[in-house]
């Protein structure tokens, strides 16, 4: 009996203060486990982010777009570095050659090389936060530098012509035939690989001005090309094959001034695909809850999407309710859409016998377009 009388005293490992510790021990490990299950879900959600990532906080949103613009400031300096080279080898062949052919499609490549600059600094200008006067932010920077860029293939246009003409008034014998061919066909193979590069990174971050410079790449590669052809001619005792394939150059630059000119305007323009207006469509009618949506729209700032929509929800639910359901919608927007980093959404309510909402705003104007309901 001592023994155990002993074995129970105050302070034995199996006192009923022990018991009480042992209690609060297990309390402590059941909430250790239930924080450690929460990090697990945290970190199952942050993975399957990225896989498929979005944006829910400002601060996301402010990396996602950092991040393309590294990637786009990466492939402009790898481009620059590229074209830098094959420009390099043809304005020496030039010198020694006398080749206008050659000489009008180094002038292309160098120019095409300089574009990189406005472009660099459009991306590093584009990664400024928002502020009172640009409360958008600097994005646009890109579109700007995208007019640089047409102005430079319009530049290297019209020095090619000037350059060809003046050839075909003064003809001259070209020499090292072959050393032209091979620079020719370094001028294809280094603009292609630039030309892919930049429009695959373009389409990636959204970037109509990067795209525009690759496609302004791909016409320089076909145009270097174009060279072979002259000093074939050459070759054959033609005299004017060479400035004669230097104006077939020039023309293929017009033909590029003129695609990148039309996206550079699209852009100015907030032009947007349909294709993206009715997948957004498409999102909103499939929100829980949205019976109704709006007038749906969309712009670049930069290379990243922006949108505002007007959706329909029943009229008996409560401010908190309504603002659950729209920040739904643009959860369901920003999954769906691709460069999408924010959306407004505008909540209207089911119409009903009550005066419309929007009478006084009737003498503004009319609305941008009548509220589409779901079947």
């Amino acid at each position: 009996m001592e023994g155990n009388q002993h074995a129970h005293a105050p302070g034995h490992p199996h006192s009923p203060d022990h018991h009480q510790g042992q209690r609060h021990t297990h309390v402590e490990d059941e909430h250790r486990h239930r924080s450690a299950g929460a990090r697990l879900k945290r970190l199952r959600h942050g993975l399957a982010h990225a896989v498929a990532p979005h944006s829910h906080e400002a601060a996301d949103k402010v990396d996602t777009a950092m991040e393309s613009s590294r990637e786009g400031m990466r492939t402009l300096w790898i481009s620059l570095a590229v074209l830098g080279a094959t420009t390099a080898v043809q304005a020496l062949i030039v010198a020694l050659s006398g080749s206008v052919a050659l000489l009008g499609d180094t002038i292309h490549n160098a120019t095409d090389a300089l574009t990189a600059v406005p472009l660099g600094m459009a991306f590093l200008l584009g990664r400024r936060a928002a502020n009172r006067r640009y409360t958008y932010g600097y994005g646009r920077a890109e579109d700007l530098a995208g007019i640089l860029v047409v102005a430079a293939i319009a530049a290297s246009a019209v020095l090619a012509a000037w350059v060809a003409f003046d050839r075909l008034l003064d003809p001259r014998d070209i020499t090292h035939l072959w050393a032209v061919s091979a620079a020719g066909l370094t001028g294809f193979v280094g603009n292609e690989w630039v030309a892919r590069y930049r429009i695959r990174t373009g389409r990636k971050i959204g970037s109509a001005a990067l795209v525009a410079d690759g496609l302004h790449a791909r016409t320089d590669g076909f145009t270097s090309l174009a060279v072979l052809l002259g000093s074939g001619g050459a070759a054959l005792g033609w005299r004017t094959a060479d400035p004669v394939v230097g104006l077939v150059i020039t023309a293929a630059i017009l033909f590029v001034l003129k695609d990148a000119a039309r996206e550079v305007y699209r852009r100015l323009m907030d032009s947007v695909d349909p294709v993206l207006v009715a997948t957004a469509e498409s999102a909103l009618r499939s929100v829980d809850g949205v019976i109704g949506i709006g007038p749906v729209r969309m712009r670049w700032i930069g290379h990243a999407l922006r949108a505002e929509a007007d959706i329909v929800v029943p009229a008996h639910l409560t401010v908190v309710q309504a603002h659950e359901l729209a920040v739904a919608a643009e959860h369901a927007l920003i999954h769906t859409v691709p460069r999408l980093t924010a959306a407004t959404i505008h909540t209207d309510h089911a119409a009903s016998a009550g005066a419309d909402p929007h009478t006084a705003l009737a003498h503004h104007g009319e609305r941008p377009g009548p509220t589409v309901a779901l079947e």
